[in-house]
C-alpha cells in the first residue's frame, strides 16, 4: 500500500507546473505574426526601394539628360542640365497652338514621398505601441499567471483530496462530500473567469485595433491613388522640352527657345511605383482580414481551459458579440502560446479524455487526477 501511495505522489508532483525560470514580460509578443508581417512589408520595402533610388543617383551623377546646340560649351552644357533639373517644367503646345506648361516637379521629389508613405505607414503601430499595448501586456501577464496557477491548483486540490480520502474512516462518505462540493461549486476559482467576463464589456482594445487597421488600410489606399496619378499624369513622359530664356538669358538671340531633355532615372522611377503598388494592392486583403477576424470567437484555447474546474465560459454561453476585448486577448493568447505551459498539459488530457471510453468519468482535469492517482476504484460513477 505504501508503494502506491508513493508512487501516486510522485505522480501527482510532476504532474505540477514548474515555477517559470525567468520573467514572461520580456517573452510576450504584443503583435500578432499577420501585423508583424504587414509593418515589415509596407514599411520596409518603401524605405529599401528608397535607398536604392537615392544610391543610383549618387553613384550615376546627373539625373537628366539635356541635347545643348552643338556651339555651346561644356560649360554652358552643364549649366542647361542644372537649370532644365531645377525648373523640370515641360513647355509644349496644345491641339490649337497654344503654349502650354506641365510641371514634373512630382519627379524630383519622388523619393521623397515614399519617406512621407514609410513614416504615415509606421503611425498605425506606433498608435497600438502606445496606446494599447501597455494594457494588453498587463493583461496577457495576469490571464497567462492565472491560467498556469488554476491548474497548479486542481493537482494540488487532488493531493489534498488523496490526504484526506487516506485518513477518512468512512470512503462512501469522503465520496458523498465530493460530490456535493462538485454541486455547489467548491471548486471554483472565480477571480480569472471573471476577470476575463469583465473583459467581454470592455472595447478599448477593439477599439484601437479596428482604428489601427482602418487607418493602414486609408493609407494604403491613398499611396496606391497617389501612385496611379503618378502614372497617368507623368510616368509616361520620360522627354520634355525645357525652357533656359529667363533672366540674363532672355534677351540672348543664340539660345533657342526650347531644348529638349531627357529623364535618365525614368525607368527606375517605373519600376519602383509599380512595385510598392503592386504589392500594397495585394496586402489590402490582409489588412481587411485580420479586421474581420474579430467578428468570430476563437474558441479553440478556451474550449481546452474548460477542464479545469467551474471554468466554463463557453459551455454556459457566456461569449456574446465577439467585438470586443476578450475576443482581442484570445488572439494575442493564441500567438503567446508558447509561454502558456498548462496549455500542453490540458491539450493532452483532453485528448485522452475523448479517446476514452467512458467519458463521463472524466470532466475537468481534477477528474483525470484523481483516475491518475488511483482512486477510480473507490470513486463513485456519475
Amino acid at each position: 500500500m505504501s508503494l502506491s501511495h508513493t508512487a501516486a505522489e510522485y505522480m501527482l508532483s510532476d504532474a505540477l507546473l514548474p515555477d517559470p525560470g525567468g520573467s514572461r514580460a520580456k517573452g510576450l509578443r504584443l503583435e500578432l505574426p499577420s501585423d508583424r508581417l504587414l509593418k515589415f512589408v509596407t514599411v520596409g520595402l518603401p524605405l529599401f526601394l528608397v535607398s536604392l533610388a537615392f544610391a543610383r543617383e549618387f553613384s550615376a551623377g546627373s539625373q537628366i539628360s539635356c541635347f545643348s546646340p552643338s556651339n555651346f560649351t561644356g560649360k554652358q552644357s552643364a549649366y542647361v542640365d542644372t537649370a532644365c533639373w531645377d525648373s523640370l517644367i515641360h513647355h509644349g503646345f496644345d491641339a490649337e497652338g497654344h503654349a502650354i506648361t506641365k510641371s514634373l516637379w512630382a519627379l524630383k521629389v519622388f523619393p521623397y514621398s515614399l519617406l512621407v508613405v514609410a513614416v504615415l505607414m509606421y503611425m498605425p503601430y506606433l498608435l497600438w505601441r502606445y496606446a494599447a499595448a501597455p494594457a494588453l501586456h498587463s493583461d496577457l501577464l495576469f490571464i497567462i499567471d492565472e491560467l498556469d496557477k488554476s491548474y497548479n491548483r486542481s493537482v494540488r486540490l487532488v493531493q489534498h483530496m488523496r490526504k484526506v480520502q487516506q485518513a477518512s474512516a468512512e470512503p462512501e462518505r469522503f465520496w458523498e462530500e465530493y460530490e456535493r462540493a462538485r454541486r455547489e461549486r467548491y471548486f471554483e476559482f472565480p477571480l480569472l473567469e471573471r476577470y476575463l467576463t469583465c473583459k467581454q464589456h470592455a472595447h478599448s482594445l477593439v477599439f484601437i485595433y479596428i482604428l489601427r487597421n482602418l487607418l493602414l488600410l486609408l493609407f494604403l489606399a491613398a499611396t496606391c491613388l497617389y501612385l496611379v496619378f503618378l502614372h497617368l499624369n507623368i510616368f509616361f513622359q520620360d522627354e520634355f522640352s525645357c525652357s533656359i530664356k529667363t533672366g540674363l538669358l532672355q534677351a540672348e538671340p543664340h539660345i533657342p527657345s526650347l531644348i529638349p531633355c531627357k529623364l535618365v532615372f525614368f525607368s527606375v522611377f517605373q519600376l519602383i511605383s509599380l512595385s510598392i503598388g503592386g504589392v500594397y494592392v495585394l496586402l489590402i486583403p490582409v489588412v481587411a482580414y485580420n479586421a474581420l477576424q474579430l467578428c468570430q470567437w476563437d474558441k479553440g484555447l478556451l474550449s481546452v481551459y474548460e477542464m479545469l474546474p467551474a471554468f466554463d465560459l463557453l459551455s454556459r454561453k457566456m461569449l456574446t458579440c465577439p467585438l470586443n476585448d476578450l475576443n482581442i486577448i484570445l488572439l494575442f493568447l493564441r500567438a503567446n502560446i508558447s509561454e502558456l505551459t498548462s496549455f500542453g498539459r490540458l491539450n493532452a488530457v483532453n485528448a485522452l479524455r475523448e479517446a476514452t471510453a467512458n467519458k463521463q468519468d472524466i470532466d475537468t482535469v481534477v477528474d483525470f487526477m484523481t483516475l491518475l492517482a488511483g482512486l477510480e476504484t473507490t470513486k463513485p460513477k456519475h
